[in-house]
Parts: C-alpha cells; sequence; structure tokens
C-alpha cells in the first residue's frame, strides 16, 4: 500500500505524536509498504527511506505548528497514496484532511491530543468557553475523516460525546526490545543510580515533557517522604519553573535510546503526573521496563494501570492521594514486596502489545478504507 501520514509533530521534536508516527512509519518499512511523511518544519528529509516533505511552520513554546499551506494537496496528488494517516490533527492536519477529500483519497484521523483540556486551563468561564470553541473546530476537523481513531476508551468516549462520528479504538505498541528490565543489570544504568540515590534511597522517576499540562509540579509533595529521591527526565517550556520549585530533584533533561531505557530502569517507580492524556505512552514503556506505575485515574491511564495488581491510580482532586500511592510502594515496610510483584505483573502485561501487532490492526483500517473508496 501506498500511506500519506500527515502529522502536527514530528522530528526533531520529541513526544507521543511524533513517537508513534515513527513507530508506525518502522512497521510499514517493515512490511514493505510505502510512505511519504508531510511534517512541519524543520524536519529531516527522509526517515528510514521514507521522504518527508516539510511545510512552514512557527514556534509556539517551543513546538513547531505546522501551517496549513496548499502545498499539501499538490504533495498528496504527486503521491497518489490509496490512504492518507493524519496524526492529531488540529492545523496542519486539518489542511491534509480537506486535501485528501478534494482528491478522493480515504483518510483515518488519529485523535491524540487533548486540546481542549489544554486550553480550559486558562480557569473560569474564559476557560470553558474556549475548551467549547475547540470542541467545535475539532468536530469540524474529524468530521473530514472517514474513520476516527482514539488510543483509549476514555479518548472514544470524549469524541463520541462530543459529536464525533464514524469512531474506533486503536491503542499505541511499546517497544519491549528497547524497554526492559535488563537494563538494570547495566554498567550506565547502576552508575545512574548511584549518582541520583548515593544512599541507596527510592529513586520515583517521571519520564516525558515538560510543559503545563503535564502537571509536573504534583511530585514536588513526593521530595519530603523520608528515603525517596525524585528523578526528572525530558524537556520543555516549564523545566525552569519546576527546577526552581523542586530544587532537591534531579533534572536529567532530554534522553533517547538506549541513555532514555537506562533513565527508566534507573529507577524503582513510575509516577505520571497529567490528567489530560489521551493515552500515556510512557506509562507502557515504565511497565515495559518492569516498573510499577502510579498515574491519576483520569483518561488515558484508566485502560493502561490496572490498580493494585500493575500500578496504583490515584485520585487528582485529592492533593494527598498521590503521596499516599507512593508512600505504599516507597516507604512503608512492605514496598519492596508490592513494587516487586507489581512490576513484575506491569511486565507481564505489555508484552503483547508490540508495536507490529498494532501497526497490523492499523494496516487493517487503511485496507479497508482504501477497499471502500475503491468501491464507491
Amino acid at each position: 500500500m501506498r500511506i500519506a501520514i500527515v502529522t502536527e509533530s514530528f522530528l526533531p521534536s520529541l513526544n507521543g505524536v511524533t513517537t508513534s508516527v515513527c513507530r508506525v512509519l518502522d512497521c510499514l518499512r517493515v512490511r514493505g509498504h510505502e510512505a511519504v511523511v508531510i511534517a512541519p518544519s524543520p524536519a529531516p528529509r527522509e526517515y528510514h527511506g521514507f521522504p518527508v516533505r516539510g511545510v512552514t511552520s512557527v514556534p509556539v513554546r517551543q513546538f513547531q505548528v505546522g501551517l496549513p499551506a496548499p502545498a499539501i494537496e499538490a504533495i498528496l496528488a504527486d503521491f497518489a497514496p490509496d490512504v492518507a494517516h493524519v496524526a492529531s490533527p488540529f492545523f496542519l492536519g486539518a489542511r491534509g484532511l480537506v486535501a485528501a477529500r478534494n482528491l478522493g483519497i480515504p483518510s483515518v484521523a488519529l485523535y491524540q491530543t487533548d486540546m481542549a483540556a489544554y486550553v480550559s486551563q486558562l480557569g473560569g468561564a474564559a476557560g470553558k468557553a474556549a475548551a467549547r470553541a475547540t470542541w467545535r473546530y475539532l468536530r469540524w476537523v474529524h468530521s473530514l475523516a472517514d474513520l476516527n481513531l482514539a488510543p483509549s476508551s476514555a479518548a472514544l468516549t470524549d469524541l463520541r460525546r462530543n459529536g464525533v462520528t464514524r469512531t474506533g479504538l486503536w491503542g499505541r505498541g511499546v517497544d519491549t526490545a528497547l524497554f526492559h528490565p535488563g537494563w538494570r543489570d547495566d554498567a550506565g544504568c547502576r552508575a545512574l543510580r548511584r549518582t541520583l540515590a548515593p544512599k541507596g534511597e527510592t529513586i520515583v522517576g517521571y519520564v516525558g515533557r515538560l510543559a503545563p499540562e503535564k502537571e509536573v509540579e504534583r511530585l514536588q509533595p513526593l521530595l519530603g517522604l523520608p528515603g525517596v529521591k525524585v528523578a526528572v527526565t525530558g524537556d520543555g517550556p516549564s523545566r525552569a519553573a519546576l527546577q526552581a520549585l523542586m530544587p532537591e530533584a534531579t533534572f536529567l533533561g532530554r534522553r533517547e535510546g538506549d541513555d532514555l531505557a537506562r533513565a527508566y530502569a534507573a529507577c524503582d517507580v513510575f509516577v505520571h503526573t497529567g490528567t489530560h492524556e489521551t493515552f500515556g505512552q510512557t506509562l507502557q514503556e515504565g511497565a515495559a521496563t518492569g516498573l510499577p506505575v502510579v498515574a491519576p485515574r483520569r483518561g488515558g491511564p484508566i485502560d493502561l494501570v490496572d490498580h493494585g495488581r500493575t500500578g496504583l491510580l490515584f485520585d487528582p482532586d485529592d492533593p494527598e492521594d498521590l503521596v499516599r500511592c507512593v508512600r505504599r510502594l516507597a516507604v512503608d515496610d512492605d514496598a519492596w514486596e508490592r513494587r516487586a510483584l507489581m512490576g513484575e505483573a506491569a511486565f507481564t502485561r505489555v508484552q503483547g502489545r508490540s508495536w507490529q501487532r498494532l501497526v497490523d490492526d492499523l494496516i487493517g483500517h487503511y485496507s479497508a478504507l482504501s477497499s471502500l473508496g475503491a468501491a464507491a
């Protein structure tokens, strides 16, 4: 098949959208499919042999936002794909969906970013009005797609509740070849642990973008727990403010590949803080590393954490509940045993979620849409 991927984010930016697009491309290459990527500039000229077409973008909070350029339609017409895959459509993706419809190309839109929740953080009446306006816009954007796929049951409910039709569920895979418990025996990982916890403290780790919507400031009360060290991996516009708020925490910055896997494996407990996640890819990566996961009982994490078995879900409306959950896994007398049991269960649970299996499911959606388009 020939697949055109229009994405709101791509390399060199690192986030959930970029990661999922790259993994899809990796699997498409293995399966022998052809693809082109349309992404915000600056972008690499190719990715593993697939051409990448960069379009004009503007920086917003260290994030490149692609502009809806007319050139998108020309790129699609020249490539003549069987299907258009539009990742987290908003501005660039909306133009891609319009172009696909104009050209008679079947399209699948992957809902991945809860923009309405982000703008609602303005607070008060203004925030509520902005969220309603955002959903009106998103409803129009997703009406252009032949199929809208959500990554979790909570995200699927949000789409349907806000009037988006032609919906389905498609999760995300995890790279179990990269993220696994074996890294704990790596010399670099052991050295990192000695740096983070020189007295053998329990290391509570966060991995992800450092931005207001990730609510990383929720980690601050954990610094008061006895025998606990907090390690933060990632970068973003909130980094300076978070470092000022949590001077006792260690900030490891942006990490990729093996260094990222070592950062996970150096931890004893993985904590995710954001309450607006449509999925939560880092939760799967932590679980694949054999870590118990603590996350909000809201949004995507509800599908990913089996409370009491693979980790703990905290009440995000109770400021003390996150501390209570981490205390159970890091401070209580039986904390080590709990961590071991939950980490093993978390590792086992994600083993069937390979990217290849998930992308095979996605290719099935592509084929169904392409067949319908050919029939029409």
